[in-house]
């Protein structure tokens, strides 16, 4: 539980920002260009050392690290908090994304080692996918909330106590356990040439619907996020303590596990993002409104994550819960695809919100599990931060390609005379037909790829261990 709560700090920040971006921009100043850099500077860092968080973990210790990574995380908020220039918050908002980051890689591997029952660990996983699932949600709720009664300041300041309170605890109840990987040497020249490339791979992204997808700046950076990653590789084939063994990508689980979350995590920004401009722009919600619409999928996904899910992983395994919960999620957001300009609450948004949540509930805990289950203690750190990095870059380049769908449908609608809101609604129709899309193939991987009989129980880290070292 407290492993969660730091984790729900950073998934919070993700999402609370969005709804003070208007108060923010008034507040300081921001031109529409230099707002963007509010989220741009948080993800950049954020996106960027999630893979060097993890190893870093199984280098000095998961505890260390986490540790370090919430108090990064917590004076970073108090400087977002008290932040009266452009400057000043922009700068305070790339600290916390590295903490953030920190935080990420390294929590998921703490679980992994500290619950090594497979039923406790199903258990506890399952209340991380909560976290993970829903922290976005109710950081809309709470932005708005906290916006509306006090002042963008305090979705910062929030994080204070929340932070001290983690740190005190973790220092009390989470044993200080040698490194699993203590004595190996940090793969410096990988660490960076991985690190610069998602950083520009994130830049590009985040900037790309603004600058233009075929604009020199987007095709430069993208050339050279994906010429650093060559030379990532390249190093990693020939230094003796590689960043990430490249054996590990010929790991079954972890290869399956990277890839469905890639597209699984299109498939979550298509819901929650568009979803809530869908709400907004087309059914005039407020941002309370907007929270509020989400609560029926959180109180769902917390039955499945904090208890069903775990169930039918012990029961079933992994591949069948993690496929028909993708299956569920991508009919949901066929359901969204298809609610009107004037659509209800009840008819038509809260179907597919159920599904949704039924869906996101019963896949996350089996999809983590998955990408943990063939892999040595030592490295467990690198593998939560290739997931988290799945996961974001998943996210940021389906959240990007589907803002691109929607707003070339409403751009071409508008040009031929369609209403402000109709072409709107058309826009997000076929967005959400596009994430529906991602969930589909994700659930395809998962039961295609998946084996069958693996379990919790099943795992057996002495042929990851071989696996990788002699990779």
């Amino acid at each position: 539980m407290v492993l969660c709560l730091g984790v729900l700090m950073i998934v919070l920040d993700t999402t609370i920002v969005n709804v003070a971006l208007p108060s923010i921009r008034s507040d300081l100043g921001f031109s529409e260009t230099s707002l963007v850099w509010v989220v741009n500077a948080y993800m950049l860092t954020f996106g960027g050392f999630l893979l060097l968080g993890g190893r870093l973990g199984d280098l000095f210790g998961h505890r260390r690290l986490f540790l370090l990574g919430i108090a990064l995380f917590t004076v970073a908020s108090l400087a977002c908090g008290v932040a009266n220039t452009q400057g000043l918050l922009i700068a305070a908002r790339a600290v916390q994304g590295l903490g953030g980051a920190v935080v990420s890689a390294v929590s998921l591997s703490l679980i992994m080692n500290l619950f090594s029952e497979p039923a406790g660990r199903a258990k506890a996983m399952g209340v991380y996918g909560f976290v993970c699932a829903g922290g976005g949600s109710i950081g809309v709720l709470l932005g708005g909330l906290l916006t509306d009664v006090l002042s963008w300041h305090w979705i910062f300041l929030v994080n204070l106590p929340i932070g001290v309170l983690v740190y005190a605890l973790c220092l009390s109840l989470i044993e200080n356990t040698p490194a699993q990987a203590a004595g190996e040497r940090l793969d410096v020249g990988g660490a960076a040439a991985v690190t610069a490339s998602l950083m520009l791979g994130v830049y590009a992204v985040v900037n790309g619907n603004e600058v233009g997808w075929t604009s020199a700046q987007t095709l430069l950076m993208l050339g050279a996020s994906a010429g650093l990653l060559v030379v990532f590789f390249a190093i990693e084939s020939r230094v003796r303590h590689p960043l990430m063994p490249l054996g590990m990508l010929r790991l079954r689980h972890v290869a399956i596990a990277n890839v469905v979350g890639v597209l699984w995590a299109a498939a979550m920004f298509a819901w929650f993002f568009i979803s809530a401009l869908y709400l907004q722009s087309v059914l005039d919600f407020t941002p309370m409104q907007v929270g509020l619409a989400f609560l029926p999928a959180n109180v769902i996904m917390a039955a499945f994550s904090l208890g069903i899910s775990a169930r039918l992983v012990m029961r079933f395994g992994y591949r069948w819960p993690l496929a028909i919960g993708l299956l569920l999620a991508a009919a949901g957001l066929a359901l969204f695809a298809r609610a009107p300009v004037d659509a209800g609450f009840v008819t038509d948004v809260l179907p597919g919100m159920v599904l949704l949540g039924i869906g996101a509930g019963m896949a996350l805990n089996p999809l983590l599990l998955v990408a943990m289950n063939d892999v040595a203690p030592a490295e467990s750190g690198l593998a939560s931060g290739m997931v988290n990095t799945a996961f974001m870059m998943g996210g940021a380049l389906g959240l990007a390609v589907l803002a691109s769908i929607a707003s070339a449908r409403t751009q071409g609608l508008l040009a031929s005379g369609t209403a402000l809101r109709a072409a709107l609604a058309e826009g997000y129709h076929l967005a959400f037909m596009a994430g529906a899309a991602f969930a589909a193939m994700a659930a395809a991987c998962s039961a295609i790829g998946v084996r069958i009989g693996a379990t919790p129980s099943s795992a057996d880290s002495a042929p990851a261990a071989s696996a990788t070292r002699n990779g």
